[in-house]
């Protein structure tokens, strides 16, 4: 199945700011083990809101918004798209992630069976 792996924003990161370069190593170790173990298929940082927009399609319309974004509880600041056996098994690699603060939302992803 695959699972893709979401990285809440925070206000610090809103700002602009990057992670500390100890984070930064620690992420890039555990993203080299998640490649090596055939579970990362795709992942990147994003971008703070400031650099993009929204755009809404209600009634046929379509308005542009631009960020920044105000509200950084619903916001995403990276994600990673994982192959994995069941739900459980991409917990237990993000329990292993260097994560040390916020939120990381799992979702899976719908396959083509799940349209049949």
């Amino acid at each position: 199945m695959r699972v893709m792996v979401l990285i809440k924003a925070n206000k610090r990161y809103e700002a602009g700011a990057m992670p500390s370069k100890e984070l930064m190593a620690a992420m890039g170790k555990f993203n080299q083990e998640i490649v090596q173990a055939g579970v990362m298929l795709d992942g990147d940082g994003l971008k703070p809101t400031s650099k993009g927009v929204r755009v809404d399609c209600t009634g046929g319309k379509r308005v542009v918004i631009e960020g920044p974004f105000t509200e950084t509880k619903e916001l995403v600041s990276g994600y990673w798209l994982w192959q994995v056996e069941s739900l459980d098994e991409a917990i237990e690699w993000i329990k292993r992630s260097p994560f040390q603060e916020g939120t990381v939302e799992l979702r899976p992803v719908f396959e083509p069976e799940d349209y049949a």
